[in-house]
């Protein structure tokens, strides 16, 4: 069919932007590999490294702190079950890459989202943003990550930050508009400084519904880097592919099985800690 218009060039435009970007600021990218690296091999040095049944009473302890007896005992027995089948190094490696790029996403997505809250035309300019990174196929950040960052772990951990961060900047600045109107102007009534009425006022009202973001981000992480196994991630993720790659049902069938363990494991706990505070 042919065209009213002469294609937009828009694969090279792009292609020229990262050539560029690589070029200049490559120094800064292998700085972030280097940091990103020593997170992931810091996780998993401490999850790999304890004995399995140490690390099922500490997580079992928290799940129990955080929520209720009920998934306390889901999570013994899910990572009793994990072990028994015989992926909980796979586990611990999928978890490292995980706690990495949600705790990456925390750091970058909460201070973002207060900015947004703070200003309106931050707001403008970060919410197309945030629609972008939402809705491009996850696949697609695969490819810059490669070309920055190469084949491994740590352009996994890039593109699972991408994909999972929007909802702790989103959730972050509707949480602390919601603040009642009211109790901000008497705060500023009795002179409470700009630091006083975020962390005071503004942080503690808001903290169910970051959590909730920071929940969704942590599931979004995990997600991704089970895809990012595509790229030589490690984890349960390549436990997937390889499965589907050589059609053995039964063992997809089990790490599927892990990786659903771990995806209710991290969410009740998640979502036990919000409710915690709350109360």
């Amino acid at each position: 069919m042919d065209q009213l218009f002469p294609k937009l060039p828009l694969d090279s435009w792009v292609e020229t932007i990262v050539d560029g970007l690589d070029e200049h600021l490559g120094f800064l990218f292998d700085f972030i590999s280097t940091c990103i690296g020593g997170m992931v091999d810091f996780f998993q040095l401490i999850l790999t490294g304890l004995p399995f049944w140490v690390i099922i009473i500490l997580l079992t302890l928290l799940a129990y702190r955080a929520g209720k007896l009920s998934i306390a005992l889901f999570t013994f027995i899910g990572l009793l079950l994990i072990q028994n089948l015989g992926y909980w190094e796979h586990s611990m490696e999928t978890l490292a890459l995980v706690l990495t790029a949600g705790l990456i996403s925390i750091i970058i997505g909460i201070p973002v989202g207060i900015w947004c809250a703070k200003s309106d035309s931050v707001q403008k300019v970060v919410t197309p943003l945030l629609d972008f990174m939402q809705t491009m196929p996850a696949f697609v950040y695969l490819i810059p990550a490669i070309f920055f960052f190469g084949l491994g772990k740590v352009p996994g951990v890039i593109a699972s930050v991408i994909f999972a961060m929007p909802p702790t900047i989103r959730l972050t600045n509707l949480g602390i508009r919601q603040v009642p109107a009211d109790l901000i102007e008497a705060t500023e009534a009795f002179g409470s400084t700009y630091w006083q009425k975020l962390t005071k006022v503004q942080l503690p009202i808001a903290k169910t519904t970051i959590m909730a973001g920071i929940n969704q981000s942590i599931m979004l992480a995990l997600s991704m880097v089970v895809i990012a196994s595509m790229i030589g991630a490690k984890g349960l993720g390549a436990d997937v592919y390889r499965a589907v790659t050589q059609i053995k049902i039964g063992e997809g069938f089990e790490a599927g099985l892990a990786i659903v363990i771990m995806a209710i494991l991290l969410d009740r706990i998640t979502q036990g800690v919000g409710k915690r505070k709350k109360a």
